[in-house]
C-alpha cells in the first residue's frame, strides 16, 4: 500500500472514529496495520476504541505495542494511564500520568485524568490541584469543571461544588452528568425543593436515568410527599426491575405512609435482588422491625454508620429543633446528683457529635467519646470538648481498655442494642467502685425483655434493667420515666436511669 494510500485510509478511519463508527473505523486501522504493523498512529487509536467498548486488558496491549514503537508519545501514555485506572490499577496509572505530563507539561487531558485517579484513591486534596492544572490550561474544560465539582462534594464542600457545576453548565447546558451532580449537592445541603428541581431537569435530558429518579423519590420522601415518592420508586424498579436501592427505599416510604404489608413486599424484593451482605443486613433489620423476621440483638453496626454519616451535618438542629430532644439534659442532671465530686475520668459512649460534651467536659479530668461514625466524630472533634475520639464498636472498644472509669454515659445509645448484657459485662470491668453508669432506653410494657420497633429503635423492659443491674454489679440508684424526643407529633416515653457499681 501506499505511503498516501494509508495515509488516505487513516484520515478516513479518524473520521469515522470521531463519528463514534467505531467497527468501520477499527476496520481501517487493522488494514493500515497489515501494511505496517508497526504503524504508531493506528496502534494507539485501536487501544482507545478498546477503551470506549470497556475491553480495558486489549486497550492497555495495544497502548504499550504503540509506546513500545514511539515512547515519545505523550498522547498514548495518557491513554494508557485511562485504561490502567480502568483495569483498577491507579498507581500504575499514575506513573503513565506522570510520563506524559513530562512529554507535555500542557497536557490538560492527562492533569484531568490524573485527578480522577487520586480521586479514585481517596486523595482528593492532591485531586483538586490536578484538576485546578487542567483549569489553567483550559478555563473551559467542562469534564475538569465537573470533576473538580465531584471532589469538592465528596469533602462535603457542597456551596464551592455548585459554583463548579453552575459554571459548567453555562459551557454546556443539556449535559445531564453535570445536572445530576448539582442536584445531589443541593439534597447533601437539604434544599429538597431544588434538588427536585435539579432531578427533573436530568430526566428531561435522560427519561430513564435511574439513579436521578430514586434521589428524586428520596427528597419527595424528605418533604413528605410521600405518594409522589413512591411514584418515582416505582418508576425507576419499571426500567430496572433488580436496582436494590429504588426497592429499598420504595419500603422505607410505605413504611413512613404505615403500609406496613407493601413496606414488606418491598423489603422482601429488595433482599431477593440483592447480593451483597452488608444490604442484606440493613434489608433484614428493616423486615424484623415491621416483625417479618426474628429481632437480633443490636443493630448492625454499619446501618448504624451509615444512618449516622448522612445525618452528621445537621444532626443536632435536627434532634433539638424538629424532635424536641431532651436526652442529654435529662441525663446530666440526673448523673450530677451520684457522680463523685472532683474531676473524674470520664466515657461518652455513643458521642455523637458530641452534645453531651458540654455537661462532662467542666468536670472530667480527661473525657473520651466512643462512636461507630466517622462524620459525627468529626463534628465532635470541632466542639473541643473531648481529649480522645474513637471509631468502634463500644462493646468492643470496652473489652480492650485497662483503664478504669469514674462515669460512663450513654445517651440514646441503647435504642440501637437490644441484647445488654455483653455492654454491661465490658462496661462493669472498666468501672471502680462507685463509679456512676448513666444511660438513657426507650419504654416497652410488654413481657420481653425488648423489642424492636418499626422505628428501627429498641425498647426495653424496666425488669430486664434490673436484671442486668443485678448480674453485673450494679445497684439503681434512680430512674424516671421521661419524654425522650418527639416521631410523628406523639411523645416518645424514655427511662433515665443511673446506676452505681457495687
Amino acid at each position: 500500500m501506499s505511503t498516501i494510500k494509508m495515509s488516505n485510509m487513516l484520515q478516513q478511519a479518524v473520521a469515522l472514529h470521531q463519528q463514534g463508527k467505531l467497527d468501520a473505523a477499527e476496520a481501517l486501522y487493522l488494514q493500515v496495520l497489515q501494511s505496517q504493523p508497526e504503524h504508531f498512529d493506528a496502534l494507539q487509536l485501536l487501544g482507545v476504541i478498546a477503551k470506549q467498548r470497556g475491553d480495558a486488558v486489549l486497550a492497555v496491549t495495544r497502548l504499550r505495542e504503540a509506546i513500545a514503537i514511539d515512547a515519545q508519545q505523550a498522547i498514548a501514555h495518557g491513554n494508557l494511564g485511562a485504561a490502567l485506572q480502568d483495569l483498577g490499577l491507579p498507581e500504575e496509572a499514575l506513573l503513565s500520568y506522570d510520563r506524559a505530563l513530562q512529554l507535555k507539561p500542557d497536557y490538560a487531558m492527562a492533569w484531568n485524568n490524573r485527578g480522577n485517579t487520586l480521586r479514585s484513591i481517596g486523595k482528593l486534596v492532591a485531586a483538586l490541584h490536578n484538576y485546578d492544572k487542567a483549569l489553567r490550561l483550559n478555563p473551559r474544560y467542562t469534564e475538569a469543571l465537573l470533576n473538580r465539582g465531584i471532589a469538592l462534594q465528596e469533602m462535603e464542600e457542597h456551596q464551592q461544588a455548585l459554583q463548579d457545576f453552575d459554571e459548567a453548565l453555562t459551557l454546556t447546558p443539556q449535559d445531564a452528568a453535570i445536572h445530576f451532580a448539582r442536584a445531589l449537592s443541593l439534597q447533601c445541603l437539604r434544599l429538597y425543593e431544588d434538588a427536585i428541581a435539579g432531578y427533573e431537569d436530568v430526566l428531561h435530558l435522560q427519561s430513564e436515568h435511574i439513579q436521578a429518579l430514586c434521589n428524586l423519590g428520596i427528597c419527595l420522601q424528605k418533604i413528605q410527599q410521600f405518594p409522589a415518592a413512591v411514584d418515582s420508586f416505582a418508576q425507576a424498579i419499571k426500567i430496572k426491575p433488580d436496582y436494590v436501592k429504588a426497592h429499598l427505599q420504595y419500603g422505607n416510604t410505605l413504611r413512613q405512609m404505615g403500609q406496613k404489608a407493601a413496606a414488606i413486599t418491598a423489603y422482601q424484593t429488595a433482599s431477593s435482588h440483592s447480593k451483597d451482605g452488608t444490604e442484606l443486613a440493613h434489608i433484614n433489620y428493616a423486615l424484623a422491625a415491621l416483625g417479618v423476621m426474628d429481632t437480633p440483638a443490636m443493630s448492625p453496626p454499619t446501618y448504624i454508620a451509615d444512618l449516622f454519616d448522612q445525618y452528621a451535618s445537621h444532626f443536632d438542629g435536627h434532634l433539638l429543633e424538629v424532635l424536641h430532644y431532651q436526652i442529654p439534659t435529662l441525663l446530666s442532671k440526673a448523673i450530677s446528683k451520684h457522680v463523685k465530686a472532683g474531676p473524674g475520668n470520664y466515657l461518652d459512649l455513643g458521642c455523637g457529635t458530641g452534645l453531651c460534651g458540654a455537661y462532662l467536659r467542666p468536670t472530667a479530668s480527661k473525657l473520651t467519646g466512643i462512636d461507630l461514625s466517622e462524620k459525627m466524630l468529626g463534628q465532635a472533634t470541632k466542639t473541643g470538648w473531648y481529649d480522645e475520639l474513637h471509631c468502634a464498636e463500644i462493646s468492643d472498644w470496652l473489652q480492650g481498655q485497662d483503664q478504669d472509669f469514674d462515669l460512663i454515659m450513654a445517651a440514646d445509645v441503647f435504642v440501637y442494642i437490644g441484647a445488654l448484657d455483653t455492654v454491661f459485662a465490658a462496661a462493669s470491668h472498666v468501672m471502680r467502685a462507685g463509679a456512676v453508669l448513666g444511660f438513657s432506653v426507650e419504654v416497652t410494657n410488654e413481657s420481653a425483655d425488648y423489642i424492636l420497633r418499626p422505628s428501627q429503635r429498641y425498647a426495653h423492659s424496666y425488669a430486664y434493667l434490673q436484671r442486668l443491674a443485678d448480674s453485673h454489679g450494679f445497684k439503681i440508684a434512680e430512674v424516671k420515666q421521661e419524654v425522650a424526643r418527639q416521631d410523628k407529633d406523639e411523645d416518645v416515653p424514655a427511662y433515665i436511669l443511673v446506676m452505681i457499681k457495687t
